[in-house]
């Protein structure tokens, strides 16, 4: 049983993560957002990806090991990690474009994008296996 100062700084670290997953989203959505794509500067498309990326961090990181495992590969943990690597990517590739003001072509702001989602999705079906079998 985790004492009640335990309980809080597991809740903070949650929390912390879930707004480090919400910055990543509006990161991502703000390059996005400069592709003149009319559906992708949209506010709903900014806020759902920033509720996406808040989901994503707070569900799919910090998985632990599961024991029966012990020794092999944990696909929960495999796809939390791929998906911190891919989302996090994404994110500083969108700042760093933005703060450098570039201009790269649309195939590769797709693809900034789609790694993006990809890595956050993948963080969710990481959080739902380990959840799924601590029940």
């Amino acid at each position: 049983m985790r004492s009640r100062t335990s309980r809080f700084a597991h809740i903070l670290e949650r929390v912390g993560l879930a707004m480090a997953g919400a910055s990543c989203g509006l990161f991502v959505a703000a390059h996005l957002g400069r592709t003149g794509i009319e559906i992708l500067t949209s506010l709903a498309a900014i806020f759902a990806m920033t509720i996406y990326g808040a989901v994503g961090f707070y569900l799919g990181i910090d998985i632990p090991p599961h024991a029966a495992l012990a020794g092999r590969t944990d696909p929960a943990e495999l796809f939390s990690a791929i998906g911190t690597f891919l989302a996090t990517i994404a994110a500083f590739i969108s700042v760093f474009i933005i703060v450098v003001d570039g201009d790269p072509a649309l195939l590769w702001t797709m693809v900034i994008g789609a790694f993006w989602l990809l890595g956050v999705t993948l963080q969710i079906i990481a959080g739902a296996i380990a959840r799924t079998r601590a029940c």
